[in-house]
């Protein structure tokens, strides 16, 4: 099972739409069983997913107290990937989260002081011995200081080749939880979004191989029901 980590100390930089984004288009990929995990105490993916109608990907309601717990209950159960949606500040929490991962994804606005921001992610990863990758997010079409920040980036870690341009749809989409992809999948959005998972798709398989991963049984009661209870519950991994 590998853990990435969607991670950035600036408020905004679109880490929640990301993880949404990517986990869908995973497991539309056969790049599943996928589920997402929420961190963030302000829980937009938690509000996000709970409009979903598609049952992909799961998600996973734990705490950092028994996040080993929940990850193991996750690998179990046959989870290839998990996408963990981080805090907007650098708190024990992202530590936490970074030491567990497999890789850390983030998020980065092409603007000074979003360019700043990274810094201190970026320094929490290394300590950690993780891989990062950045991605350019809500980039303006043919603007200079997109490609001045994708060259910024590049001298502090890998930089993904696909930006992510400031289009509505993404925030409409994840109005009623859903992607671009589902939304507009012939829009350039959905191109964007494809070509990005594409990408981590294949630095996923060249990290170091930790384990085998483990086959879903052929019956999968229960799997992916929404929880009965009132919009914001989420699914604990004991009851998927």
């Amino acid at each position: 099972m590998r853990i990435i980590a969607v991670s950035s100390q600036k408020g905004g930089s679109g880490k929640t739409t990301i993880t949404g984004h990517l986990a869908v288009e995973a497991a539309r990929q056969s790049g599943g069983p996928v589920a997402l995990v929420d961190t963030d105490p302000q829980g937009s993916l938690s509000d996000w997913w709970n409009e979903r109608e598609a049952d992909d990907p799961a998600f996973a309601q734990a705490t950092m107290a028994t996040l080993d717990a929940d990850l193991a209950g996750l690998r179990e159960q046959g989870f290839r990937t998990v996408f963990i949606d981080t805090p907007p500040a650098i708190t024990g929490a992202i530590q936490t989260v970074v030491v567990k991962s497999d890789l850390v994804i983030i998020p980065t606005r092409p603007s000074p002081h979003d360019l700043r921001a990274a810094g201190k992610t970026v320094e929490l990863v290394e300590r950690a011995g993780k891989p990062l990758v950045f991605v350019v997010n809500g980039a303006t079409a043919r603007a200079r200081l997109t490609g001045e920040a994708a060259i910024a980036l590049s001298q502090h870690g890998t930089v993904a080749p696909t930006i992510l341009h400031n289009r509505q749809d993404f925030a409409a989409s994840m109005i009623d939880g859903r992607t671009v992809m589902e939304a507009n999948p012939s829009g350039r959005s959905a191109t964007e979004v494809e070509s990005l998972w594409a990408y981590i798709a294949e630095r996923i398989k060249r990290l170091p191989v930790k384990a085998q991963f483990k086959s879903l049984p052929t019956s999968r009661a229960g799997f992916g029901n929404r929880p009965q209870g009132p919009v914001g519950a989420a699914v604990h991994p004991a009851a998927l």
